[in-house]
């Protein structure tokens, strides 16, 4: 029985190699690919793709050239601002995961803003900033901590599965497929948990280039694979 494609991840690398291979300054290779986001969006809901995230910016970008980070936080204040009631004009729920105390008071409040006008929906776009999939696990398990500390919860009750209650996309369909743009083939800490039987597509493609199209690609690939989940070929024929 063929799986249905519901949640589709996408590490959007290679801003800065496009802009360098244009000929501007990397900030423009920013622009260009968050500019890209609503094409690639509305190619996923053509799919019945129901729920998007994307890897805006990691724990670990923090340690990026400061002019780089600035730039890059104008332009999530900006994304917010500007996209907020066009994502709920046309039904679909934005989400933020990551880590918000690092963020300025001004993009903080800026995201609860968004989040609070795109709230309803039939669709599902989820931006992850200053997220780290080793920070997902680790906040997961620290909530369960608390819950044992204050008599809620026993240690033998814990398991994989209200470990998993605990993560950021844990009401959200399963992770279907994970994209990688730019040519790297590693996934560079985004969705550990959630990546763990997800299919994984890496194109050279930078992510300014992605379009529609790329996407089609990879969803073609998506839906040759077999999915066995630790079966064998034969048992998941017989399913």
């Amino acid at each position: 029985m063929e799986t249905k494609l519901r949640h589709v991840g996408i590490i959007m690398d290679g801003n800065n190699r496009w802009a360098k291979r244009s000929g501007l300054m990397g900030v423009s290779g920013h622009k260009a690919g968050v500019e890209k986001i609503r094409a690639v969006l509305t190619a996923c809901r053509e799919q019945g793709v129901e729920v998007l995230t994307l890897f805006a910016f990691s724990s670990e970008n923090w340690q990026r050239p400061p002019r780089e980070v600035e730039a890059l936080m104008s332009l999530f204040l900006a994304y917010l601002t500007r996209e907020a009631k066009k994502l709920r004009d046309e039904k679909v729920i934005l989400r933020v995961i990551g880590r918000r105390d690092r963020f300025s008071p001004k993009l903080q409040q800026a995201i609860e803003k968004a989040e609070k006008i795109a709230c309803e929906g039939d669709a599902t776009l989820v931006i992850a900033a200053d997220y780290g999939g080793r920070w997902d696990i680790a906040n997961a398990t620290k909530a369960l901590v608390e819950q044992v500390q204050s008599g809620a919860l026993t240690v033998d009750a814990i398991d994989e599965s209200l470990l998993h209650q605990q993560t950021a996309l844990a009401d959200l369909p399963e992770l279907d497929l994970l994209i990688r743009t730019g040519g790297e083939v590693r996934i560079s800490n985004f969705l550990l948990w959630q990546a763990s039987y997800s299919e994984l597509y890496f194109t050279d493609c930078l992510w300014p280039d992605f379009d529609g199209a790329q996407l089609q690609l990879a969803t073609q690939d998506f839906y040759q694979r077999q999915r066995r989940y630790g079966k064998t070929a034969e048992q998941v024929l017989v399913d």
